[in-house]
């Protein structure tokens, strides 16, 4: 009997029709090693949810499989997820010196120890079981970001991570093309390529195109400058920094993650800060408006974030006036539009001057366009390819980019979250497996929203609620009390007496019948009074509210 052959196995548990959210799983036998892990937004009719992370169902099955996390940088949808699942793995991460600190004052933010935060340097390779990881150095918009090449016992596997190719990068360090060539002359058995602005022709600027426009801007302000940017994007911080520096201006900042991150930057030595340049937040009175840069968060109009206190009015300490300028130093992520441009209303009613994307270069991406792609696929020159990074019709256009470029159909997938990809030596097939699940965090719960909770939530923001409560007698079983009714978000009280008093005469006579039926059971009686509420409340108002009742003994 012929022994079936092994099968090297790449299983993605995020960021597959999807933006955000990445993790994928390199499994081998008896090792697994995973590339990022990181969170993402919730949707809007995931009402009340903090953040998205990955389902490790599957992970916590085969944990002693698992040798460590490798990470290609420090943003929130490569890193979020990993202090929620430090909670559940005892492994090794492994990233570069930004990403690893970064990472550091989140694990200490979840009462975790550091100790399994391992720093690799760029260029450097470790050693994970039978892999053996490459970190390459690429471009992105925060330093220290890496491409991956993993070898195999089946081939070598490049992730690219978040990149763009950028001539002029910020902070000196060019993608490692030269390496990736070196790897496609050898043969590269599958390509993980970025897929986030595929469908943008051309080239993506570079960062410093940003630092030039910054230039302008600080010098033609009068007063007060303010600037909203990702707190994560150091190369753009630095040129928010040396702009204000060049003006004589002061900068303070506002905002949780910015502080977290410009302090871990500044000590990593990856800001350039003169001594004097920083000043505390309830400092900034102390000086004239010109003299003043406001760095703060907010760029994507988060509720509670600096930004939008200051354009609602709510920041304690910072109260904007029409002098002030506003740079918006940001583009919306799909999805956050409206509560952009919410914020940038606001802030146009104040009569500041604001300044965005739409009318200047003050933002540029960090992920690759199509000729930058193209160049990517050409050095690696992979037998298999599969795009990953981004939202169905990113993926798609990647495959097509592709193909253009002289690829076969049957060597490029187009996967989900959960599928299985395997590989043997001379073969790869997409297998419609299913191990990933959104898993939802609320607060302190992790997991504990599921589909049921949603669509009770939902259904109480679209029709509100009536609580209907009778007092009964717990040995003869007669009401002594009720019913008595409570709207929440269903109707106002007050204006409705006539609609509250023949609803309540619905409930008594359901009550009234089981009596009379000798019904004791409270589940049945429960079950009859929502039924028969239901009923009357969408004859009369034609809505359909979520009905509680209960029932309380005596």
């Amino acid at each position: 009997m012929s022994r079936k052959p092994n099968k090297l196995k790449v299983i993605p548990l995020g960021g597959l029709k999807e933006i955000g959210k990445n993790m994928t799983v390199v499994e081998y036998k008896e090792d697994i090693i995973i590339v990022d892990c990181g969170m993402t937004f919730p949707d809007e009719d995931m009402l009340g949810v903090d953040i998205v992370i990955p389902d490790i169902s599957y992970l916590e099955k085969n944990k002693d499989k698992i040798r460590g996390i490798v990470v290609t940088h420090g943003h929130e949808d490569h890193v979020g997820a990993i202090p929620y699942v430090l909670k559940k793995l005892d492994i090794p991460v492994y990233g570069t010196r930004l990403t690893m600190g970064l990472l550091g004052n989140k694990i200490k933010e979840h009462n975790l120890s550091k100790n399994c935060l391992h720093v690799v340097d760029k260029g450097a390779s470790i050693k994970l079981g039978v892999f053996k990881i490459d970190f390459i150095q690429a471009s992105h918009s925060i330093p220290d970001a890496v491409s991956f090449a993993i070898h195999t016992p089946m081939g070598v596997l490049i992730f690219t991570g978040d990149f763009k190719i950028d001539y002029t990068p910020i902070d000196g360090d060019k993608m490692d093309l030269n390496r990736l060539a070196a790897l496609g002359s050898k043969g590269v058995l599958a390509l993980f390529a970025d897929s986030t602005n595929v469908e943008r022709e051309g080239y993506t600027l570079s960062e410093s195109t940003v630092g030039e426009t910054f230039k302008e801007l600080f010098a033609k302000a009068s007063d007060r400058i303010v600037v909203a940017t990702f707190a994560s994007n150091v190369h753009r911080i630095q040129q928010i920094i040396s702009a204000a520096e060049e003006n004589g201006r002061k900068v303070a900042l506002s905002g949780r993650s910015m502080l977290n991150t410009v302090s871990v930057a500044t000590d990593l030595n990856y800001l350039k800060v003169k001594p004097e340049t920083f000043i505390d937040i309830n400092e900034i009175n102390n000086y004239e408006d010109h003299e003043i840069c406001l760095l703060t968060t907010g760029s994507q109009g988060e509720p509670m974030s600096a930004m939008t206190r200051m354009a609602y009015g709510d920041h304690r300490k910072v109260h904007l006036v029409p002098s002030d300028t506003v740079i918006i130093s940001a583009s919306p992520i799909p999805g956050n539009e409206k509560t952009v441009y919410g914020v940038i209303n606001k802030l146009t009613e104040i009569g500041v001057k604001v300044i965005y994307q739409s009318l200047a270069d003050v933002h540029v991406s960090g992920h690759a366009c199509q000729e930058e792609l193209k160049l990517i696929h050409s050095l690696v020159q992979p037998k298999y390819f599969i795009p990953v990074h981004g939202e169905a019709r990113h993926l798609k256009i990647h495959k097509n980019l592709a193909m253009k470029l002289g690829m076969d159909e049957d060597s490029i997938f187009v996967a989900e979250n959960g599928n299985t990809i395997e590989f043997t030596s001379k073969t790869a097939k997409l297998v419609e497996t299913s191990f990933a699940d959104n898993v939802l965090v609320d607060g302190l719960g992790v997991g504990d929203v599921g589909n049921v909770v949603l669509r009770d939530r939902k259904h109480l923001s679209e029709d509100g609620l009536i609580v209907v409560v009778v007092t009964v007698n717990k040995d003869k079983k007669e009401v002594v009390a009720g019913p008595d009714i409570i709207s929440r978000g269903f109707v106002y009280v007050k204006e409705h007496t006539d609609l509250m008093d023949e609803a309540r005469a619905v409930v008594a006579k359901v009550l009234d019948d089981c009596s009379q039926k000798q019904i004791r059971d409270w589940s049945t009686i429960k079950y009859k009074i929502r039924g028969a509420l239901k009923s009357f409340v969408f004859t009369e108002i034609k809505r359909n509210p979520m009905i509680l009742p209960i029932i309380v003994e005596v």
